[in-house]
Parts: structure tokens; C-alpha cells; sequence
């Protein structure tokens, strides 16, 4: 009996066999390496001391912390967490909760820890939040789940860099949530980033925190067997080559880069024009002074030589 095994059965086959191995590996890896890991951007600026516009029991840091509280307190403990806060003054370390294993005590001490001062340099604390999880998913081998979550109730006051870092971010598979505080209009990432929600009220913002952290953990799922097959089954040639591609190739871990200002050409200051005294020609001088004496003696012996006659 001869096995004839077409090139799209063949492509299917190696996708199937991929999806083994890869969940072997998953099976077979230490929990550690499992453990999902968030990073909670916190905007401190000065505005977040303002009332809620609709709401005027708490300010918009009072909220924050409340709703912070309620549901980072109840995450998983296996999963890792990481409080940065920017603009906040009685800051000395903007990690005020280095990411790593939660300590309920310790994170309620940090979330409480900053007061609103300064402006909103969003920017640069999304990518020290991205370079803190991409170093941690190096640590991990890829595996487990990676985001930001940032907390914010304005622009930032460094939009050029929120435009060059987030696609960045983004392509390098971390996902981002932002929760817009009491915000007249949607936050410029709304359209950018996985999910964006509004909260425009205590509540809302409680909810929003709850939403995007419960989807926190569960998300990989181990395919084997039959099933596996069945999965892969319908698949194209080229769809399951490109699932072959993306299960072999790990996303990438590289630092994201600072920004640097574009060069500004230097101003030129055209060459000053310096007036030069015209060069007096002196041939040309002495040929009029001969000429003129040479009238004045030529009048004056005409005169004599009449006076003579």
C-alpha cells in the first residue's frame, strides 16, 4: 500500500505536529515561566485631583485608587504586577510596585502612595512599562501573557512619542487597555490600542478595571490528539503555513529604543557683506593733472605772446 501525501496534507501534517510539540513544551515547562504579568500605568498629573464632572463625591485619584484596590487585591496570586506612576508628586521611584509577585499589603501601600502633581508624559512611561515586560518575557521564554494597562484623564503632554512608541508596543505583541477618566473626548490611543473604555463616574471606572483584568490568565489553551487535527483540518496550505511560521517564530523581545529629537539643521547666516572703498586709480589721476596743467600753461603763454604783440 503506497501513502501519497499531497503538499497541502503535508503542510497540515507539519502544523499538526507543530501544535503537538508545542503543547508538550507548554505541558513539560516550569509553572514559573506560566505566570501572566500586568504593568499599571497611572496618570498623577495635577488634573486627576478634579471631581469627576458628573460625579463631585471624589476626585478622579480618589476613584483610581479605590477601584485599583478593589480589583487588584482579588487578581490571581499567581500573577505578576507592576504599579508605575508618572507626574505624581512625594515621588522618588516611579515603580512605586516593581513588577513581580503580588504582595496585597505592600500593592494597597503603593496604589495609596502618589498624589496628583505635574503634567502627562505618557510617552516615555509606556515604553518603560513595555521594556520592564518584554525583559520579564525574556526571563519567562515567551510564555505567558504580557500588558499595560494605563489609567489616564488627559493628553499627553508628549504626544509625538505616544505616536512613535505605541505601534512599537503593539508589534511586539504586548497588549495595551486604556481606561479614559472622565475624558470630554475619547483618548488618542482609542482607536489604537486593544480595548478602550470610558469612566466617567467611580463606578464606571471600578467596572473598567474589573472588565480588562478578568480577562487576565486562561487565554492558552492546549491543543493535542484528534482535536488538534480536526482544528487544522479546514485549514488552506497557506493559512496553516503562516500558523506554521508564527508558532516557530517568537515575537521579538528587543528593547524599544528612546526617541530622539530630529536633528535640527543649523542656521546658516549668509556671509556679511563688507562695503570695499572704491580703489582709486591713481594713473588715471596724474594723466587729468597733466592735462589741466597742460591747459593752464598753454592759456598763459597765449597771453604773453599777445601782450607782446
Amino acid at each position: 500500500m503506497k501513502f501519497i501525501i499531497t503538499a497541502s496534507a503535508g503542510t497540515r501534517l507539519i502544523l499538526f505536529l507543530s501544535l503537538l510539540i508545542f503543547g508538550v513544551q507548554i505541558c513539560s515547562a516550569d509553572d514559573d515561566i506560566h505566570k501572566d504579568n500586568i504593568v499599571v500605568i497611572l496618570d498623577a498629573s495635577g488634573s486627576m485631583q478634579d471631581k469627576f464632572s458628573g460625579d463631585r463625591t471624589k476626585s478622579k485619584m480618589e476613584a483610581a485608587k479605590a477601584a485599583l484596590q478593589e480589583v487588584l487585591a482579588n487578581i490571581p496570586d499567581d500573577t505578576q504586577i507592576g504599579l508605575l506612576v508618572f507626574s505624581g508628586a512625594n515621588i522618588h521611584n516611579e515603580w512605586v510596585y516593581p513588577l513581580g509577585p503580588k504582595d496585597t499589603e505592600k500593592l494597597i501601600a503603593a496604589i495609596h502612595l502618589p498624589q496628583p502633581s505635574g503634567d502627562t508624559p505618557l510617552g516615555k512611561y509606556i515604553r518603560i512599562g513595555a521594556n520592564r515586560l518584554l525583559e520579564q518575557r525574556e526571563r519567562q521564554y515567551n510564555y505567558g501573557n504580557y500588558r499595560l494597562l494605563v489609567v489616564t484623564d488627559g493628553e499627553a503632554s508628549d504626544a509625538d512619542k505616544v505616536k512613535h512608541y505605541t505601534p512599537e508596543i503593539l508589534n511586539r505583541q504586548i497588549r495595551i487597555d486604556v481606561i479614559g477618566v472622565d475624558m470630554k473626548t475619547d483618548h488618542m490611543l482609542a482607536k489604537v490600542v486593544d480595548s478602550y473604555r470610558k469612566a466617567d463616574n467611580p463606578g464606571e471606572l471600578i467596572a473598567a478595571v474589573s472588565q480588562i483584568l478578568a480577562e487576565t490568565g486562561g487565554t492558552g489553551t492546549d491543543v493535542g490528539g484528534e482535536d488538534a487535527f480536526e482544528y487544522i483540518a479546514p485549514l488552506s496550505p497557506e493559512i496553516a503555513a503562516d500558523l506554521i511560521q508564527r508558532l516557530t517564530t517568537p515575537p521579538s523581545n528587543t528593547s524599544i529604543a528612546v526617541k530622539r529629537k530630529e536633528a535640527t539643521p543649523p542656521r546658516t547666516t549668509p556671509p556679511r557683506k563688507t562695503s570695499t572703498p572704491p580703489q582709486q586709480n591713481t594713473g588715471n589721476q596724474g594723466t587729468l593733472w597733466f592735462v589741466v596743467i597742460l591747459i593752464a600753461l598753454s592759456v598763459i603763454g597765449f597771453l604773453i605772446f599777445r601782450n607782446r604783440k
